[in-house]
């Protein structure tokens, strides 16, 4: 067998639908969505189609929906656009300690704007309850930021209880969360909740890397942060990804066409590896019961991480620890510490799944795994 992707929380391997539909906006149809002539104007009908599509699956306004260069732009453009247009009067933000680093490396720049960041307490689940956030909140809170699934544990959090809860406290305080793990696997409606910022990202769905979609309710207390142009309604300057948002439609509406049963293969893929490794001794299940099904993260008691990872990508199996790589080394995950502290830091290992897996590569990555385990075990003292 040939080399076992595990990685899909990280990227998707692009749909060849996807490909397809986009292809003809790298060739004949190339044109500027800003220009008038019939080049451009063809171009702009597609991005137009596009949004509509985006907009149907999340049900949400199309209007609402701008078109960023993937999920990181789409955090830090609708955080800082939520803290600069009421900086003065509402300078408090509420975030959980467990967000993607595109969260909280945006808080550490508002920070230095004079934002003042509380940070929620998790439970070992990596979840954050409502009545912390109900907490936390203050007069001057302008934000309070959740996602929707974590995308190292696959925690599901309970975010429209908490827009609720916050809307009930304080009708004026935004409600952002960070929803590129929850498109792959959970039904949205932007519309039937009190959110009113949310995050998303192409190639989580097997579409391209390159393209976000950035959701803002309309009313809310927002500035843009990218100028330059009067695209997106003056919402995000700069030429348009057209045969990205061309992807992301057709991903999404790939997603649509057989999407229960393909949540459903994707639960059977995480449990039939979870029934693999949970008879290898000394392994931990880190991820909570109810995790979303892309995910699955484990620890195997005196097997470091980096070192796993390394023999298992000499092996054929693509995972990851979930957390950033520097200078090659990887780096402690925040979200393990916060919830389960020290004790699997350097242990956490990250399998997350997708549609074109197979349960004939998961029973094949299990044995792998098992043998990788045993050996380092054999050979090597951690600690």
């Amino acid at each position: 067998m040939g080399v076992v992707y595990l990685d899909n929380a990280a990227t998707t391997p692009l749909s060849e639908t996807v490909r397809t539909a986009m292809r003809p906006f790298f060739e004949d149809q190339f044109g500027n969505p800003s220009s008038t002539h019939e080049v451009g104007r063809k171009a702009r009908q597609a991005v137009e189609r596009a949004r509509r599509t985006v907009a149907q699956w999340l049900e949400a306004d199309p209007h609402d929906l701008v078109w960023t260069s993937g999920g990181t732009e789409a955090d830090a453009a609708a955080l800082t656009g939520a803290f600069l247009a009421r900086r003065a009067t509402r300078p408090h933000i509420v975030a959980s300690p467990v967000e993607h680093h595109a969260v909280l490396h945006t808080l550490s720049f508002l920070q230095s704007l004079g934002a003042e960041v509380t940070f929620l307490p998790v439970d070992s689940d990596g979840r954050v309850h409502v009545e912390d956030v109900v907490a936390a909140i203050r007069p001057t809170t302008s934000v309070v930021t959740v996602m929707a699934v974590n995308n190292e544990l696959g925690t599901v959090q309970p975010v429209d209880a908490i827009a609720k809860a916050v809307k009930e406290v304080d009708p004026a305080i935004v409600v952002h969360s960070d929803m590129v793990q929850a498109l792959p696997t959970q039904r949205i409606s932007l519309d039937g909740s009190e959110i009113d910022l949310a995050s998303f990202s192409a190639h989580k769905i097997h579409g391209p890397k390159g393209i976000g979609v950035l959701y803002i309710r309309k009313h809310t207390p927002w500035v843009p942060y990218l100028y330059g142009g009067n695209q997106e309604a003056k919402r995000r300057g700069g030429t348009e990804n057209v045969a990205g948002a061309i992807g992301f439609a057709a991903a999404v509406e790939e997603l649509g066409k057989a999407f229960d049963r393909d949540v459903e293969h994707i639960r059977t893929l995480r449990d039939r590896l979870w029934e693999g490794l949970r008879v290898v001794p000394g392994c931990h299940r880190l991820s909570p019961d109810d995790a979303a099904p892309t995910i699955l993260n484990v620890a195997f008691t005196g097997v470091r991480n980096d070192m796993l990872l390394m023999r298992l990508d000499l092996a054929g199996i693509e995972a990851s620890a979930g957390s950033a790589c520097t200078a090659g080394s990887l780096e402690p995950s925040h979200v393990i510490q916060a919830a389960k502290g020290d004790a699997y830091i350097r242990e956490a290992v990250r399998f997350s799944f997708g549609v074109q897996n197979t349960l004939e590569e998961i029973d094949h990555a299990a044995g792998i795994i098992e043998t990788q385990v045993r050996e380092i075990r054999e050979r090597f003292t951690t600690s």
